[in-house]
């Protein structure tokens, strides 16, 4: 009896160093790293024209106009905001608008702080203010790039292209250098990480052109 428990024991030993021979000489395959699938909607646009508005332009259909508190109050400064809201994608497109000799409250840095100063909107004072606005990512973005626009409806402006983990890699403004100053930014509510947003942000950057390409002034 002991010798035969001994003989099991040492079949048992054999067997054990059979299935790790095999599985040491076996074809590992690692499991790829990969992100949900998005599905896209059909693209479909919508005409946003409000009475008193100074400026129009088509949108997604997939996508809500509102008005952020945050921005919208009775305040003159900045009647003509918007926030265009993909609730699927966890994103915003938000909109600003600057009458170009009008006044706004800037932001002055003294020295105790910062402190409200109203001042004329000068338009290179606008454009500079974009870039400022485009290039506080650069500390985590390694690319910036702005290119030229200029739309069938005879609006020239600046799309900016930032590379990165930021929270916003598409931004755009808009101008007649005259009168009418436009800004809009393409924000995701997450966490930046430039893998797993590539798909969005070239999605949504056809949708962005097309917003561009379609706007007029009022």
């Amino acid at each position: 009896m002991k010798n035969r428990n001994y003989q099991l024991s040492t079949i048992n030993y054999q067997l054990i160093f059979f299935f790790l021979l095999i599985s040491c000489n076996s074809t590992y395959t690692s499991k790829q790293k990969g992100y949900f699938k998005v599905d896209f909607p059909q693209r479909k646009y919508i005409k946003f024209e409000k009475e008193g508005f100074p400026y129009s332009f088509e949108y997604p259909a997939y996508a809500n106009i509102i008005r952020d508190s945050a921005y919208f109050n009775d305040s003159p400064d900045n009647p003509f905001w918007l926030n265009i809201d993909f609730p699927s994608f966890r994103g915003k497109i938000f909109i600003s608008y600057k009458t170009i000799g009008g006044n706004s409250v800037y932001k002055i840095k003294t020295a105790t702080g910062y402190k409200d100063s109203l001042a004329p909107n000068a338009y290179q004072n606008l454009v500079n203010d974009a870039y400022k606005l485009t290039f506080k990512n650069d500390v985590k973005a390694y690319s910036i790039e702005d290119s030229v626009m200029h739309t069938p409806n005879n609006i020239s402006g600046i799309f900016f292209k930032v590379g990165g983990s930021v929270a916003t890699s598409k931004q755009f403004l808009l101008s007649d250098t005259t009168k009418h100053f436009l800004r809009g930014a393409l924000y995701f509510d997450a966490t930046p990480n430039e893998d797993s947003l590539t798909p969005v942000n070239n999605f949504l950057q056809e949708d962005l052109k097309h917003l561009i390409n379609t706007l007029k002034w009022n």
